[in-house]
């Protein structure tokens, strides 16, 4: 491997990290694909309840530089991004364990359910059967890129 692979990588396919903001179903169905794959952690997930706010801090795969790499035959790449959802009324867990911080996740899907007025439900599934349901008021969810991207094992495989 080259020294150019050990070093951080450089936002090839963008001059910026990204940022996305989702205020409609299509907008979050977008910023989900983007987040697929991405992996964390119980402890450094939270619900600021004062602030009526739910964020995740999360290593994505960068999926939008997928292609990129493969035909450039250099290795993937994962960043450390936030996944914020505002207006948060309430947030259940379920088949996660919240009393062990170190536990692992992996994201497979984010959605809206949609309820009265704008209202609804922003569900987080995650790997093992567990989720989280994160009530809201109005949908706002936002994706922010906050590293560098660094090198992945690998591109994840989806099994089925």
């Amino acid at each position: 491997m080259s020294a150019k692979h050990d070093a951080d990588a450089r936002f090839e396919d963008a001059e910026k990290p990204l940022r996305l903001l989702a205020e409609t179903p299509e907008d979050l169905a977008v910023l989900a694909a983007l987040a697929q794959d991405a992996v964390g952690t119980v402890g450094e997930a939270a619900w600021l309840g004062k602030k009526r706010r739910f964020v995740a801090l999360i290593n994505r795969f960068r999926w939008e530089d997928a292609a990129a790499a493969e035909r450039a035959r250099r290795p993937f790449e994962r960043v450390r991004a936030t996944l914020s959802v505002e207006h948060v009324l309430a947030v259940r867990a379920r088949g996660v364990a919240l009393d062990a911080p170190a536990t692992v996740y992996n994201l497979l899907h984010l959605a809206f359910e949609s309820g009265e007025d704008g209202a609804g439900v922003v569900r987080l599934a995650l790997s093992g059967g567990g989720d989280i349901a994160i009530s809201v008021e109005a949908l706002e969810v936002t994706l922010t890129d906050v590293a560098r991207p660094h090198q992945a094992r690998g591109l994840p495989r989806h099994e089925g």
